[in-house]
């Protein structure tokens, strides 16, 4: 494929993350994707916790499979879910000491797979690439 015939850019987003979602195993993280990504959200308001409701946004997930997921993570000793002292009928979500340890051994995983699937890349085109995708995340306002 040459750039001059290469789809649209969202397309070749949607194939690269394909890509790295089926190289980014289990057994490569330590956990699976989705406990990956949930746990990196948390660590982002590792300080005052993440309200349930919009973790379940960030990860696009329905509140029942929200729930199955946090009970794994719970299960694991790597989150937990308490009650919202401004409102009970809300939870915050905050990750767990255990759960850091976890996410920084599966970060170095993820590391691997980022350096095979970005290997035509060099150095600067990939600090590019990284510059330009949260500039364009930073845009969303999910991402905010």
């Amino acid at each position: 494929m040459d750039e001059a015939t290469a789809p649209g850019s969202m397309v070749l987003l949607m194939r690269l993350t394909r890509v790295l979602h089926r190289r980014s195993t289990e057994k490569v993280l330590g956990m699976r994707v989705k406990e990956y990504v949930a746990l990196v959200n948390l660590r982002d308001h590792d300080h005052e916790g993440m309200p349930q409701q919009e973790l379940g946004e960030q990860l696009g997930m329905d509140a029942n499979n929200l729930v199955l997921l946090l009970n794994e993570l719970e299960a694991d000793g790597l989150a937990e879910r308490r009650r919202d002292p401004a409102d009970r009928r809300r939870h915050i979500v905050q990750v767990l000491p255990a759960g850091r340890r976890a996410l920084e051994r599966a970060e170095r995983g993820m590391e691997r797979v980022e350096d095979e699937v970005l290997a035509a890349l060099s150095p600067e085109e990939r600090a590019t690439l990284r510059r330009l995708l949260v500039r364009a995340l930073e845009g969303q306002p999910a991402a905010r």
